[in-house]
């Protein structure tokens, strides 16, 4: 099925590469019609970093933290809410997408912020679950993303539990930006684990 030309040229762009304050307005435009969209592109990354959380920890504690960063509108949110995740806090660096995201009343945080630009909020003893796209326009943005999760590693903040390759993350909106004539464009999921902060030494 062919995609809308609407959803083409909005998606397209978003994908343009264009510098951050104009992706960010973008995506505060595109906040009201986003879930729309993604359903025509076949989206599967919230429900692909769900799956890889609940493979990851099958039995999550009692009260567990997961911080949704890049939340968007709150689509990883509810399939996490499904499966048992209920202590949800998020980050998006869009306040369009962030109301969007708090009228799903599923986070018990939200706030604004710029991966790579912006330090993370770290809650103890949480996880930290993060979806990209690996198509061609976003791989300068994949590039910055991937070493500020470095970043955090290095500083012992936060340590990986996995970096998933999905082929078939959504349809693609053009020839481009297809992967290997699919038709889709791939993606990669990031499950990251807070480490646990070393109690003080006494005297």
């Amino acid at each position: 099925m062919r995609l809308p030309a609407g959803v083409r040229e909005r998606v397209a762009a978003v994908h343009c590469g264009a510098a951050l304050p104009e992706r960010l307005r973008l995506y505060d435009g595109w906040a009201d019609r986003y879930e729309e969209d993604v359903a025509a592109l076949e989206y599967r990354a919230p429900h692909l970093a769900a799956a890889s959380l609940a493979f990851a920890f099958p039995a999550p504690p009692a009260g567990a933290r997961l911080l949704d960063v890049a939340c968007g509108t709150g689509l990883v949110a509810r399939e996490l809410h499904r499966r048992g995740f209920r202590c949800l806090h998020g980050v998006d660096g869009s306040e369009g997408m962030l109301e969007r995201a708090r009228s799903t009343g599923l986070y018990r945080q939200l706030r604004r912020c710029v991966v790579g630009r912006e330090p993370l909020p770290a809650p103890a003893g949480g996880f930290l679950c993060l979806t990209t796209r690996s198509n061609p326009s976003n791989l300068r943005y994949k590039a910055e993303l991937e070493a500020a999760l470095a970043e955090l590693e290095r500083q012992g903040a936060w340590q990986k539990v996995l970096a998933q390759e999905v082929e078939r993350w959504e349809r693609a909106t053009s020839e481009e930006e297809s992967t290997q004539g699919t038709g889709y464009i791939s993606g990669v999921v990031y499950l990251y684990q807070k480490c646990p902060v070393p109690p003080l030494e006494e005297g």
